[in-house]
This record gives structure tokens, C-alpha cells and sequence, in this order.
């Protein structure tokens, strides 16, 4: 009589949080990256990324630079001032050339709008494990 070993394969499921006023874009991100494995948070205004962010623990934050209520680069620097989120991987995106601002501000990243949806997982896993 043999008897089968199960083993159970858990699979990484990494957290993003994204923070954008524009409710049309957040539903097509979400759609396109948990189709890709990840589980997505989102937040429509800067004055609310601290509370998502302690409630979800998110690994990685996606962030427009141009919010209703703050800038980019202010979330960055709240989120970097805070020890949890300190080291994370935050990519600010924005259809002007802020670069330089928002790295400066603490951004590990920034990408130019429009960009190619698609190409997030991809940087996002290379941001979240370091490579």
C-alpha cells in the first residue's frame, strides 16, 4: 500500500496600491494586473494612500503624479517618512517630465504617460525583488 504525499505549492501573490483620481484608469489596471497574479488596492485621493496602505500592506505603490487633493511627490514623501513603507517600491507615472522631481522626492521609479499597461507586471516584479 503507498501512500501519495500531497505537497501544496503556494504561489506569491504581491500587493499593489494604486493611487489615482481617475476612477476609468484604476479599473483597467486592476483588470490587466490581477489578471497577472497580483492583488490590487487603490486609493482616489493622496490624503487617503496612509489608511489603504496600513490596512492592505501593499509591496509595491503605483502613483499618478497629478491627484485632486496633492501631488506625487507628496504621497512619496509621506510614504517614505513612514518606517513601514519606507523601503517599498513606489513608481510615480506622469504625461509630464517630473522625473527628476519625483526620484528626488524618494520615487524608486518613474514611467512616462501613456505607457504600456503590459509592461507593469513585469517591472513591478523586477522592483519588488530587487533585481
Amino acid at each position: 500500500m503507498s501512500v501519495a504525499l500531497r505537497q501544496t505549492v503556494r504561489i506569491a501573490v504581491f500587493k499593489v496600491l494604486i493611487v489615482d483620481d481617475d476612477v476609468t484608469i484604476v479599473k483597467l489596471l486592476r483588470t490587466l494586473l490581477e489578471l497577472d497574479g497580483f492583488e490590487v488596492f487603490s486609493a482616489l485621493r493622496g490624503g487617503d494612500v496612509m489608511t489603504q496602505a496600513n490596512q492592505c500592506q501593499p509591496d509595491i505603490f503605483l502613483i499618478d503624479f497629478h491627484l485632486t487633493d496633492m501631488d506625487g511627490t507628496e504621497v512619496v514623501q509621506r510614504l517614505r517618512a513612514d518606517a513601514t513603507f519606507a523601503e517599498k517600491p513606489i513608481v510615480v507615472a506622469s504625461g509630464l517630465d517630473v522625473e527628476d522631481e519625483v526620484i528626488k522626492a524618494g520615487a524608486t521609479a518613474f514611467l512616462v504617460k501613456p505607457f504600456e499597461p503590459s509592461e507593469l507586471p513585469i517591472l513591478f516584479n523586477q522592483l519588488i525583488s530587487g533585481a
